[in-house]
């Protein structure tokens, strides 16, 4: 809170989010993050704290102290299976929001069956935590930071893989302008453990993160506990209000629980005849030597620069942050010689070659590793991209995001996956788009909404997510619908993918712009929006209808059973 740090992490035992203001509970003896946060509001007159607790097991002690205080948000996602799992209370389920002042601001997530994985919970966070969260608008972040949820561990029996929890933190890093601390609960697999909490330290300091492992698409259990949080927080958050959210009571019945819970037992627990030491040593080795090998492919070298800049007026280098490295002319022979395979008349324009230069001089570094993301100024954005496109596909690439921002007509080779586009603009586009890979977004920007982080998390990202690519272009051209803040969130929160190698490509040169971006891809989280507006029902309605027409294709867009059902 003094500005010293950027954000931290307390490696503490014993654990802490059980314990309760009367009693020790749960192997918690003073519950670390409740007595933080009730610090930082004393000391620093902090008025809004989020507290995310994505330990396996419900924080019951948190959410008793805090169930009636509208100055801290408290989420947590919890083994439950229909109040059979520890702490065994009715309380833990989706319909306890908080009492009194603090109705609305309590969001528990029960999972009702054990293995969910990284898509479950990437789909929790894009569909209920972030959503409230950027509505809340936090000064604050504490998070619970238990990793008996993580792959292996004999308490949780989850799936997710440590460098879920780097994305994770990732998301959290946007808010509270980066102010966040990271405090130890369980965690009882010691390879999952620490190889959970190495990627949480790797992305606090800001190296890029790894690609994501796994099928991303959740499973019914998922998004059903999913559809039951929306509905019961609806009447409390403008971000769900226009949601045809319904409670399901237990859809999936108790007696399909059982019979998943057997095949389970049959398959990761001990029968009658086996020794139960033996077993859980054996099941323990065998994530050792996953995690052993799954760590060696996620892994890479973090490249010696992160943000690279190629400006069209190098004068102007002096408004980018001072970690931006400014790239400097390159060879004109051999620009020529590169250029003229792909359009020799084009090349023959000074104004065209200096364009391509700039983006060539950047993504050559993102390709090769030299720099993690950069950002080119170019006059002619649309032929930059047809021949960065060109260039990825010639390094080896097989998928590239493209997202352009603006109204631009591209020719583009659609068919084959390797490119998804989006566009988001203000006019409709042609009949091509809305396809899988053509995605058009007709989004119109009001001045005094500062809320397209709607799109981001309810539409964009969940897409995102679901293509996982090689490298994201983002392109910034005339006729925008987007403000600085927009563009500055969307940079920020797809660092996530590709090892974060992102090229933002901007056609018209505004100072504001290039340093809101620069700052963007060094590491700054995304700016403050200040007071949540609704997003205008017309916004809404668009994204619910991409959603709709969309989900069978890409699984990550689903946050209903309705959406599960109609696109399995």
């Amino acid at each position: 809170m003094s500005g010293k740090v950027c954000n931290g992490m307390a490696l503490v035992r014993p654990p802490g989010h059980h314990s309760q203001q009367n009693a020790a509970n749960g192997f918690c003896v003073f519950n670390n993050v409740a007595i933080a946060a009730q610090y930082a509001k004393r000391r620093y007159g902090l008025q809004r704290i989020l507290i995310v607790d994505w330990d396996v097991h419900h924080g019951q002690g948190i959410q008793y102290v805090f169930e009636e205080d509208p100055s801290v948000l408290y989420y947590s996602w919890h083994r439950y299976e229909h109040q059979q799992f520890w702490p065994l209370l009715r309380e833990s389920d989706y319909d306890a929001v908080g009492q009194g002042k603090g109705k609305g601001f309590n969001l528990n997530v029960p999972w009702n069956k054990v293995g969910m994985g990284n898509s479950d919970y990437l789909a929790a966070f894009f569909h209920v935590l972030l959503p409230v969260a950027f509505e809340f608008v936090p000064e604050l972040i504490l998070v619970s930071s238990g990793y008996d949820s993580g792959i292996g561990d004999p308490e949780g029996q989850m799936n997710a893989t440590p460098e879920c929890f780097a994305h994770l933190t990732h998301f959290l890093m946007q808010l509270a302008n980066g102010r966040l601390c990271a405090v130890l609960e369980g965690g009882y697999h010691l390879k999952s453990l620490s190889e959970s909490v190495c990627m949480t330290v790797k992305t606090l300091l800001r190296d890029p993160l790894p690609q994501i492992s796994g099928e991303m698409a959740p499973c019914l259990s998922a998004v059903e506990s999913i559809q039951n949080v929306r509905a019961a927080h609806k009447p409390y958050w403008k971000c769900l209000m226009y949601e045809e959210a319904t409670p399901l009571h237990n859809l999936i019945t108790k007696s399909q629980q059982m019979m998943e819970a057997e095949l389970i037992q049959t398959s990761t627990h001990p029968t009658a005849k086996q020794e139960v030491g033996k077993t859980n040593s054996d099941e323990a080795i065998k994530t050792d030597r996953f995690l052993e090998s799954h760590m060696k492919k996620i892994l890479f070298p973090v490249p010696p620069v992160k943000t690279a800049a190629a400006i069209v007026s190098k004068a102007d280098a002096h408004f980018l942050p001072i970690s931006v490295q400014v790239e400097m002319e390159m060879n004109a022979q051999e620009l020529k010689t590169l250029f003229s395979a792909f359009d020799a008349e084009l090349v023959k324009e000074e104004r065209a070659l200096l364009s391509l230069q700039n983006v060539v001089a950047v993504l050559d570094k993102i390709l090769k590793k030299e720099v993690c993301n950069g950002i080119a100024e170019s006059s002619l954005a649309s032929v930059s991209m047809t021949f960065a496109l060109k260039h990825c596909f010639d390094f080896g690439l097989q998928r590239v995001l493209c997202i352009v921002v603006g109204d631009m007509d591209l020719e583009l080779d659609l068919d084959d996956g390797k490119i998804l586009l989006m566009n988001i603009c203000q006019k409709q586009q042609t009949e091509k788009a809305n396809s899988k890979y053509h995605i058009s977004l007709n989004w119109k920007e009001d001045a005094e909404r500062n809320n397209f982080f709607c799109a981001v998390l309810g539409f964009i990202l969940p897409v995102a997510y679901s293509y996982q690519p090689d490298l994201m272009i983002i392109v910034i051209g005339p006729n925008r619908s987007l403000g600085v803040n927009g563009i500055s969130l969307l940079t920020c929160l797809l660092q996530g993918l590709a090892e974060s190698r992102i090229l933002v490509v901007i056609q018209d040169t505004e100072i504001k712009l290039v340093q809101s971006v620069a700052k963007a891809l060094s590491g700054v989280p995304a700016p403050d929006f200040g007071a949540y507006a609704p997003a205008s029902q017309e916004n809404v309605l668009e994204i619910k209808r991409l959603r709709n027409q969309l989900q069978q294709e890409w699984k990550m867009l689903r946050c209903s059973v309705r959406d599960w059902i109609s696109g399995s």
